[in-house]
């Protein structure tokens, strides 16, 4: 039992380890910290909804308030004459006068405000949402380089490894032609000298991806120790799927809901409204000028409201959104222009190191006949040792700068990838 837990636990963590170029992009997405404004953006989208819907429900308002006047509404001196003959005490109305009561204001047609007003603040939403999207892009760019990066590290490790078993191999012909006296001492260190000159080269290049692999990891959230050679794929410079080109779309619906928001403001507004108040004097201003007493009192209308206010700024309003689509316009055109430099940039590059990475082919085969030669003349004692170990170091020149232009002529064919989002 323990040793088949053992063996699934190792699987598990080799299998988490060797990762894709398409895995590690996601996992770097999915563990950026900016990924959470997707969640706070569509909930704070919603609660902005909601609470410009909440304008159709009933808006009461509630106050209190005394005041003293100056002067009120009394009755003519004859006619206060009259009344006191008749035995009619008219106190009038009191310059101190009171009130405590509820406002109540309900929208029946606004034109479209509430909604109009709604759909700019979901069209924010998006544009916000896009942006994101474009940010987040952007981290697939620095996983390809740290990526690839990885990938040349394995290579040049992987090749001088293949060296250091070449030089391993002639430095032991030498200790054993050095003891039959065929090989002066001074050969044997020299090329024993490279090799372990070499050693140094190799522990300075699995340090290096040691630290990129660690970094590489850190980014994406996993644990990222075996790169996985991406395949070799065509490309396409015709389709544009850019995260930018949805970024403006949203835009320009933004600036379409503004414009009908502005339609909206020249509609008018009709509202049932009802008043309610304790107090003094009450809407009976005979009473009231006869007793001096608090009432309830009460009021219930409809009202229409036309604000043709926003004539005045109609024209320049129309012209700032028209104004906003044309820089949106512009914006697309900008990115697109560069974009496509991009593309011919990067198709360019594919195709001269795919032309390189061919001649190399042929530069590694005159390369290795020339080392072969040399071993065989060094074991003949025709020539010097030093002499050998420069044949190797061009051979692994050569095997080198071939790796660096297939993972660079590979690297471009995903950077295609990246500007065109295919």
């Amino acid at each position: 039992m323990k040793r088949l837990l053992f063996i699934i636990v190792t699987f598990m963590a080799l299998t988490g380890m060797a990762q894709t170029l398409e895995e590690c992009q996601q996992a770097a997405e999915r563990n950026y910290p900016l990924i959470k404004q997707y969640d706070l953006i569509a909930r704070t989208t919603d609660y902005t909804v909601a609470n410009i819907h909440k304008a159709w429900l009933p808006q009461v308002t509630a106050g209190a308030q005394a005041t003293l006047q100056s002067d009120v509404a009394a009755w003519p001196e004859q006619m206060q004459a009259m009344l006191n003959q008749m035995g009619v005490d008219l106190k009038g109305l009191k310059k101190d006068q009171y009130r405590v009561g509820i406002d109540l204001n309900q929208t029946l047609f606004d034109g479209g405000a509430i909604g109009s007003q709604a759909a700019v603040a979901r069209a924010q939403g998006d544009v916000e949402t896009a942006q994101t999207a474009v940010n987040l892009y952007a981290i697939r760019q620095r996983v390809n380089e740290m990526y690839f990066s990885l990938l040349l590290l394995d290579e040049n490790i992987s090749l001088t490894q293949v060296m250091q078993e070449q030089l391993a191999a002639s430095e032991k012909k030498l200790q054993s032609m050095f003891k039959h006296g065929t090989a002066a001492q001074s050969d044997y260190d020299a090329i024993r000298a490279e090799r372990l000159g070499l050693d140094q080269q190799l522990t300075s290049l699995k340090s290096r991806r040691q630290a990129m692999a660690r970094m590489l990891s850190a980014f994406c959230g996993i644990e990222v120790a075996t790169p996985v050679k991406p395949a070799v794929t065509d490309v396409s410079l015709a389709a544009n799927h850019r995260p930018e080109l949805a970024l403006f779309d949203s835009q320009l619906r933004l600036a379409d809901a503004r414009d009908r928001q502005l339609n909206a403001q020249l509609m008018p507004h009709i509202n049932l409204f009802a008043t309610g108040y304790y107090g003094y004097p009450g809407y009976n201003m005979f009473e009231d000028m006869m007793r001096h007493r608090w009432s309830l009192n009460g009021l219930v209308g409809v009202k229409l409201n036309w604000n043709i206010g926003a004539l005045y700024t109609r024209k320049g309003d129309k012209a700032k959104v028209g104004l906003q689509r044309q820089m949106v316009e512009a914006n697309r055109e900008t990115f697109l222009y560069n974009n496509r430099l991009d593309q011919i940039r990067l198709d360019e590059e594919l195709s001269l190191y795919c032309e390189l990475a061919q001649q190399d082919a042929e530069i590694i085969d005159l390369r290795s006949s020339v080392r072969k030669a040399a071993e065989s003349r060094l074991n003949h004692g025709i020539i010097d040792v030093n002499d050998l170990i420069k044949e190797i170091n061009n051979e692994h020149a050569a095997r080198v700068t071939r790796s660096t232009h297939e993972i660079e002529a590979l690297k471009r064919i995903y950077d295609i990838k990246f500007t065109m989002n295919d």
